[in-house]
């Protein structure tokens, strides 16, 4: 017998929420990979041996070869070559940064940060072990012995990890690569990595989403033109459902990597990823109840009276002043002018 329509909704969302976290895990995992694989595969590093940046097998110039002395360059085409060497990629990368998270906010951090990647790891590994991602919030379920000694082990190689081929930006990766084989890295090359080990090894197991909350720059320039347009994409909180939250045990509020609340409004939220891990909580929780899921996509005219920090009170609520009995003092105040 066919399912009925409203029936098949839930059904629907379900699948909408699940094909998008498997594209975020799609893009998340060919970033990550080309995050190690850039400097290998000369596609952008910088090579302090040289003094220069590599983009695209090529050694990365404005163009002003012939000031060292090779040949005499003019004013003007020193100007023009800075121009469309330097100024021109930067605004327009610039100008794309904008408008993508003018629209939609944190972009680049839900799908493609290999930072946040590993916040995503490190977080489920850790909700695992205790039922939570963070050390400070009370554990909802017996500290699991096995899922520590993971999430530790994890912690401690995406550092390493980390350590090492960011050391690559810097350092040709044959070098860095033949002297770790053969455990004979330099003094400066030892001290780069296992600081930098210790370092990422802190921030993965304790600062996590706080780092990519106070102190990314790359997130906060996307976050501030998201937050000045009124009509962007966001996971708002229908305040007409807000019932359906009733019994919920804040499944979104858990979901959520950056541990933001979800449904304290647009600016309760000024730091989300787009990740829409939320909404997919939610609708686990109560996307077959008669009233549907509080937490929904919205983009538009239609979120300016009910995105959160922007919310405008229901026009019923300033009749209720009218309806207010007259105090005593009022009704014993004589009547008329004096």
């Amino acid at each position: 017998m066919p399912r009925s329509v409203n029936n098949c909704r839930p059904c629907t969302r379900s699948l909408s929420h699940d094909r998008l976290q498997a594209g975020r895990l799609v893009t998340r995992v060919l970033f990550f990979l080309l995050f190690l694989l850039a400097p290998a595969l000369d596609l952008f590093r910088l090579d302090l041996d040289t003094g220069g940046f590599i983009l695209f097998g090529r050694k990365l110039s404005l163009g002003l070869a012939g000031i060292s002395g090779e040949a005499p360059v003019d004013p003007l085409t020193a100007g023009l070559s800075i121009l469309t060497h330097a100024i021109i990629p930067v605004v327009l990368i610039i100008a794309v940064v904008l408008i993508v998270s003018w629209r939609y906010g944190r972009l680049y951090c839900g799908w493609l940060c290999p930072h946040f990647s590993v916040v995503a790891m490190i977080n489920a590994l850790m909700i695992r072990a205790r039922g939570k991602p963070t050390l400070w919030e009370p554990a909802t379920r017996p500290n699991n012995p096995w899922g520590w000694i993971v999430t530790l082990l994890a912690a401690l190689v995406m550092a390493f990890v980390w350590a090492v081929f960011g050391l690559t930006y810097l350092i040709p990766p044959p070098e860095v690569f033949h002297n770790l084989l053969h455990a004979t890295p330099t003094p400066n090359q030892a001290r780069f990595i296992g600081i930098g080990t210790l370092l990422f090894f802190i921030d993965f197991l304790f600062a996590r989403h706080l780092f990519c909350r106070f102190g990314c720059a790359a997130g906060l320039f996307q976050s501030l033109p998201w937050m000045a347009n009124r009509t962007a994409l966001l996971p708002l909180f229908a305040r007409e459902r807000a019932g359906n939250c009733r019994g919920c045990p804040q499944s979104c509020d858990t979901a959520c990597p950056m541990r933001l609340k979800p449904r304290g409004g647009k600016n309760a939220i000024a730091t989300c990823t787009q990740c829409g891990l939320c909404l997919q909580a939610c609708d686990r929780e109560r996307g077959n109840t008669l009233a549907g899921s509080p937490l929904t996509w919205m983009s538009g005219p239609a979120v300016l009276p009910r995105s959160g920090g922007y919310t405008e009170l229901p026009q019923a609520i300033p009749t209720h002043r009218s309806e207010r009995k007259p105090s005593w003092k009022s009704m014993s105040a004589p009547s008329g002018t004096e």
